[in-house]
């Protein structure tokens, strides 16, 4: 089974880009974020005829999440990540594929930091620690994936001053990260890739793709009843050096 999170940053307008890849790299299930559609024009009729189901929370102008599956019944579980009432922003799906249960996460960028942005991105990913640690009690087989806006380590990120007042690189989020780990689940990229990971966004700017000075920001965490079946995993690095291609490259997992 391959399972793939990809941030499209807009699914409409990227829609060719996700088609040929869909194509190519034929995942069984994907989680995609950011697909900055609303509910109506999610691109659902499209993505059925590359033989695709999906499910999917969109957001006018910005956010969205999608499941989408190949051969398979999606069955929503929940379109809301828990612990705020008041949080209408589409950043979380959840739902059981082929007898596991998938998260597709969308976690806010947290900029500028200090302030209430940054504040935000803390309290989500706390609500995200704690739904997280329930679906391990569950006992069911979890897959959470997505852009978590995190780089996890030093180790993820290219070798550079110029990101050290990032949200996406501070104490703070980075501890969280770590937290979640620390309850049993399995950071599958690194698991593969112990000493080398693969990045999976790099920005428009200053060329730093074709140099090669990224980040890695999106995640494929297992439950401990899963990852003794991971095999392989990697980031479709091409992806993003195609025309009109999204800031992230897909990243995925082959499970036995």
């Amino acid at each position: 089974m391959k399972i793939a999170t990809f941030n499209i940053n807009n699914v409409n307008k990227r829609l060719p880009n996700l088609l040929a890849w869909l194509r190519s790299a034929k995942p069984d299930v994907v989680c995609l974020q950011e697909l900055k559609s609303t509910q109506a024009d999610f691109p659902e009729e499209a993505l059925r005829k590359a033989g695709y189901s999906a499910a999917w929370v969109g957001q006018k102008s910005w956010n969205g999440v999608a499941i989408l599956a190949r051969k398979a019944e999606i069955v929503v579980t929940r379109k809301r990540l828990p612990g705020d009432p008041k949080d209408n922003e589409a950043r979380y799906i959840e739902a059981a594929v082929s007898g596991i249960i998938i998260a597709s996460i969308y976690a806010p960028n947290g900029n500028p930091q200090p302030g209430p942005k940054f504040d935000a991105k803390l309290a989500w990913l706390k609500r995200l620690n704690r739904n997280s640690a329930k679906l391990l009690k569950s006992g069911a087989p979890v897959v959470l994936a997505g852009d978590y806006n995190v780089v996890p380590t030093p180790h993820d990120i290219y070798p550079t001053k110029s990101w050290s007042k990032d949200a996406l690189v501070q104490p703070e989020p980075r501890a969280l990260f770590a937290a979640l780990l620390k309850q049993g689940w399995t950071d599958a990229l690194r698991e593969m890739h112990p000493d080398d990971a693969p990045y999976t966004f790099w920005t428009y700017w200053r060329n730093r793709f074709e140099q090669d000075k990224g980040l890695r920001l999106d995640h494929l965490l297992l439950d401990p009843s899963l990852a003794p079946g991971l095999k392989r995993a990697g980031v479709d690095r091409q992806v993003r050096a195609a025309e009109n291609a999204s800031d992230h490259a897909p990243a995925w997992i082959v499970l036995d």
